[in-house]
């Protein structure tokens, strides 16, 4: 038996933040989310996750769910973790002024997991670095493909 996993990334996150610890939480949602998510169907590049309380709640992630009455595709969603990672989660955030980025949001048999990153905001300049440094690796790569076809 195969298990078919679907995966939604978010390809904005390494862009945007340097990314540091992943780990996995579970997520609560509701039936139509559960089947929006399996088709891939869910966008988490502007998402979030932060405390309230003593909880983790995803922030900003778009489920749309078609014919669904007073419904919200962007309300936040409980997160769950363990109580000794939840610990040490908040006090990293804090100590280092972090962020928590969901990365990658995918099935795992019946359940649907979230890979959070704690993550740093990149500035300004170092988007454009890390972009001409993708330019450059290009035309590397494509300097020596040509090289080889000679």
């Amino acid at each position: 038996m195969t298990h078919h996993t679907t995966s939604v990334f978010n390809r904005r996150a390494k862009f945007n933040y340097h990314l540091y610890d992943r780990f996995e939480a579970g997520i609560v949602l509701i039936g139509a989310e559960v089947k929006a998510v399996r088709t891939g169907n869910a966008d988490i590049s502007q998402s979030h996750a932060k405390f309230i309380g003593n909880e983790l709640f995803l922030i900003n992630a778009s489920i749309p769910v078609p014919g669904k009455k007073d419904y919200s595709p962007t309300r936040p969603r409980k997160l769950l973790t363990h109580k000794s990672e939840a610990r040490s989660l908040l006090s990293k955030l804090k100590a280092k002024k972090l962020t928590l980025v969901p990365t990658k949001m995918y099935t795992k048999g019946r359940l649907i997991k979230l890979e959070l990153a704690l993550a740093k905001f990149k500035r300004q300049a170092q988007k454009r670095d890390s972009l001409k440094k993708k330019d450059l690796e290009r035309d590397i790569a494509r300097d020596l493909k040509n090289i080889g076809d000679d």
